[in-house]
């Protein structure tokens, strides 16, 4: 666990501000381009995240982009709680989490934060995080719907920390959910009118 060090107001808009600049980094529009699979806006949902990159049907670049949007989140917590402290790491993994669901190059039409949601709680406590990626895998085999088994891993997060006696991170898990949750309004919409694409589901 990250010691708890009260960081400089300068210091923690520092934070705020890389954090912000490194998850708004679009990696699910760069993989695509990079690869010749297209404009993302275009595929599917117009989502820049590994969900939509895999309606392309290039599952290693579904991957890549699922690799990429966890580890900016967790780079971002990293580095800020080795270099400041707790306060600093959650505030820098708040602020990725912002950055990639409002990315400034994109005119802050960003992606949903899932994947990045994960890498800041493996970061803040990787038993946790470990639970996450297993509860979405659950629901995912179960419903075969990524929007769905996103929707039960994020609300399930603030009760792993408990769980896990890691209360001091269920506040930011608790934001991070309800977040997800107002941008995944347009799935829960298509999941209760039966219209919501499957995984694995193309374009």
């Amino acid at each position: 666990m990250l010691a708890v060090i009260q960081t400089s107001g300068l210091g923690l808009i520092a934070v705020a501000s890389l954090g912000y600049l490194l998850g708004s980094v679009p990696f699910g529009i760069l993989v695509a381009r990079l690869m010749g699979l297209g404009n993302l806006r275009k595929i599917g949902s117009g989502n820049i995240g590994a969900t939509n990159v895999l309606r392309t049907g290039n599952k290693f670049a579904a991957f890549l982009t699922l690799v990429f949007d966890v580890a900016k989140g967790g780079v971002a917590v990293a580095l800020a709680g080795f270099w400041f402290g707790a306060d600093a790491a959650q505030l820098a993994g708040l602020a990725a989490f912002l950055g990639h669901l409002f990315p400034v190059w994109l005119r802050f039409r960003g992606g949903k934060g899932v994947a990045t949601a994960i890498g800041i709680i493996l970061a803040l406590n990787f038993w946790v995080g470990l639970a996450i990626c297993a509860t979405w895998l659950a629901g995912a085999l179960l419903f075969r719907f990524s929007s769905l088994a996103a929707l039960i891993a994020a609300a399930s997060a603030p009760v792993w920390l408990i769980l896990f006696a890691s209360p001091s991170v269920s506040a930011l898990a608790l934001v991070l959910a309800l977040l997800i949750f107002l941008r995944h309004k347009e799935n829960i919409k298509r999941l209760l009118a039966g219209a919501e694409p499957k995984i694995g589901a193309k374009s």
